[in-house]
């Protein structure tokens, strides 16, 4: 048995060797033992805005050993909600149900990062306290409808914050930062992507702002750069992500000029020396659809002195391709396929089937299914 267990091991460390997204890759203090990460995803199963029970073996299912997982996008605030049984991490009670979570992933050997979010004025006042506007960088409304498939609402149009407002909502990323460190998370990535309050006042096609907060592309940056600074300084930037999508349009958040955005965030970043950059491949420049692009993360890979995540569409061998091309990514983000095959990592080692995901039940709230009811590979044989 010890010579079949040594073979298969060999066979393992070989087949590795051979395929690019499965070799080890150190990020900062963290031993990665592959290049494949969980992307956050939202998955509407956080009832009242508290974790569940349920998401311990969600998350743990998706864990393997030295592999790095991001937490579906999480509100710092009472204000921060657009969604349905979207989680937070601004009370006690929120922090408290996160700790088992993060348990059973360290516990399977995972690494395991909170994304932090406010949506902005992507919400309405249902989701708001005391019924009130949601807060923008604009008052300019948002004029489609959501709809997930579960829900279908208006948006209310928001209210702009006032300048001496901002630091309160810089304060809150800070505080909800300290609060996931002590729910047990290795580190945190701000959500400063897909149209949220963060890429809200990046954008030139939102943010009309005539303060320091506006106007010019330092202006609209600045925001996010000093949200940037509170949490590197109260838990580290050797724990500190964050995800762009300078090129997406998601939410009518779209920015005229987004390589220049995007150049001028990395290299921002640079200063503050923070652990990675999360990007959003210009080809998914609306959700769920990719298209023809001229666009390149390139540039602002070369720029970045950190690791550099990729994240948009990607299969195996895009993937793969992403990690062998010398400059492209240092990981690859998965959020579709890893959520329909909860043994990702396995499943591209061996060059298996995938399982297919089922749209339909991405954001229903029930606790199992398309949720922890995905077959693993010894399932399916």
């Amino acid at each position: 048995m010890e010579n079949r267990a040594e073979a298969e091991q060999q066979h393992v460390e070989k087949n590795n060797d051979l395929v690019p997204l499965l070799t080890p890759y150190k990020m900062g203090t963290f031993n990665l033992s592959h290049r494949i990460v969980l992307a956050p995803l939202t998955r509407q199963r956080s009832y009242d805005n508290v974790p569940q029970p349920h998401a311990i073996l969600y998350y743990s299912q998706r864990t393997t050993k030295g592999g790095f997982l991001i937490t579906e996008a999480t509100g710092v605030s009472d204000t921060a909600q657009g969604y349905t049984n979207t989680p937070g991490i601004w009370t006690k009670e929120q922090v408290e149900a996160w700790k088992p979570i993060v348990d059973a992933v360290h516990a399977k050997g995972g690494i395991f990062f909170c994304q932090l979010y406010h949506v902005g004025r992507v919400s309405n006042k249902g989701f708001q306290p005391n019924g009130q506007a949601p807060i923008s960088c604009t008052d300019k409304p948002l004029t489609q409808i959501r709809s997930n498939g579960i829900d279908v609402a208006q948006f209310t149009p928001p209210r702009r914050l006032r300048t001496d407002e901002i630091p309160q909502i810089v304060n809150d990323f800070r505080l909800a930062a300290r609060n996931a460190i002590e729910a047990g998370f290795d580190g945190v990535e701000i959500h400063g992507a897909h149209g949220y309050l963060t890429d809200q006042f990046m954008k030139d096609q939102v943010n009309d702002r005539t303060d320091h907060y506006g106007g010019s592309l330092e202006n609209r940056c600045r925001f996010a750069l000093e949200i940037v600074e509170a949490v590197a300084t109260e838990i580290g930037a050797h724990r500190l992500g964050i995800r762009l999508s300078p090129f997406a349009d998601f939410m009518e958040s779209g920015d005229s000029n987004p390589k220049t955005l995007g150049l001028y965030m990395v290299e921002s970043l640079n200063k503050y020396g923070i652990l990675y950059c999360h990007m959003v491949e210009p080809r998914m420049r609306i959700v769920e659809d990719k298209s023809e692009c001229p666009h390149s993360l390139l540039p602002m890979r070369k720029a970045f002195s950190g690791t550099f995540l990729a994240a948009g569409g990607y299969n195996r061998e895009q993937g793969n391709q992403a990690v062998a091309d010398e400059g492209h990514a240092d990981l690859v983000v998965y959020g579709r396929l890893f959520l329909a095959n909860p043994d990702l990592p396995k499943r591209f080692e061996l060059d298996a089937p995938l399982n297919k995901y089922n749209r339909e039940t991405f954001y229903t709230s029930d606790p199992v299914i398309g949720y922890t009811d995905y077959p693993f590979l010894e399932a399916t044989c």
